[in-house]
């Protein structure tokens, strides 16, 4: 999978390697001299971090400075990632497995008493706190992490096709898939009749607006897919990954599936 700052994260590497497991061996292996792997991780990954934090009480502040802090251990504390191994296949499940075990030994209170953390090997800058549904905020501290987790998913996804439909020509395809299926799955709105995006954009019958919206549909599932591969270490891990999120979905999700 393509990252659209992968390079220049990297430094002198081409390429990120394939898996997040392969980035924490590296980063251990002191291979991140200019701290973009644990800098990408962080910005993919310390949403459903922070969201459990939040849901177990922590402020604002506090919670910021753990995420930062928690994943310092996580990458840096190779006994951490040893005690976690039983969950290695999913990376979702590694984090949780990791930040339960970091709550429990009371590091948590230790690292919120610091405010700060010395030297720190990436910032994290949140400038708005991430919004969850009453119904989600409402419930325990993991499944809070369950739907930040594919909250941010979907965002790096979305983001990710809505770029390649950019750069090949294919902006209307991407706003039909985005006021056809986006719109109503996430936003209070009304998904507009085909009838109404042939008029909007110019096409000249609805079975073509119905053909350009599957085929970016098509996109964002293989987008999707290949994303979630990219937190197991199988194929067959891949599909129940998948399966398990796609339960964190709105039920007017039924569009993407």
């Amino acid at each position: 999978m393509a990252y659209r700052d992968q390079t220049g994260m990297g430094g002198a590497r081409q390429a990120f390697l394939t898996t997040q497991w392969s980035l924490i061996e590296n980063i251990q292996d002191g291979e991140d001299q200019d701290k973009g792997l644990i800098g990408f991780l962080l910005r993919q990954y310390w949403k459903p971090v922070y969201c459990y934090l939040r849901r177990k009480g922590h402020g604002n502040e506090q919670a910021k400075d753990l995420t930062q802090g928690f994943f310092h251990e996580v990458v840096l504390n190779r006994d951490l990632v040893g005690r976690a191994d039983q969950s290695r296949g999913r990376f979702r499940s590694f984090l949780l497995h990791a930040l339960k075990q970091y709550a429990s030994k009371q590091i948590l209170k230790e690292m919120s008493q610091k405010r700060a953390i010395e030297e720190k090997l990436a910032s994290l800058d949140i400038e708005e706190e991430p919004t969850l549904p009453e119904s989600v905020s409402q419930t325990t501290a993991e499944e809070s992490y369950h739907y930040a987790w594919l909250s941010s998913l979907l965002e790096r996804v979305l983001e990710e096709v809505k770029d390649a439909c950019v750069q090949q020509g294919m902006d209307i395809h991407w706003a039909l898939f985005n006021k056809r299926v986006v719109w109503p799955t996430f936003g209070d709105r009304s998904a507009p009749s085909l009838d109404q995006l042939c008029e909007s954009y110019d096409i000249e019958d609805a079975k073509k607006a119905s053909n350009m919206i599957i085929t970016v549909k098509r996109r964002f599932r293989a987008a999707l897919m290949q994303h979630v591969r990219n937190t197991v270490l199988s194929q067959g891990q891949a599909s129940d990954e998948l399966e398990e999120l796609l339960q964190f979905f709105p039920k007017s999700a039924q569009h993407f599936q």
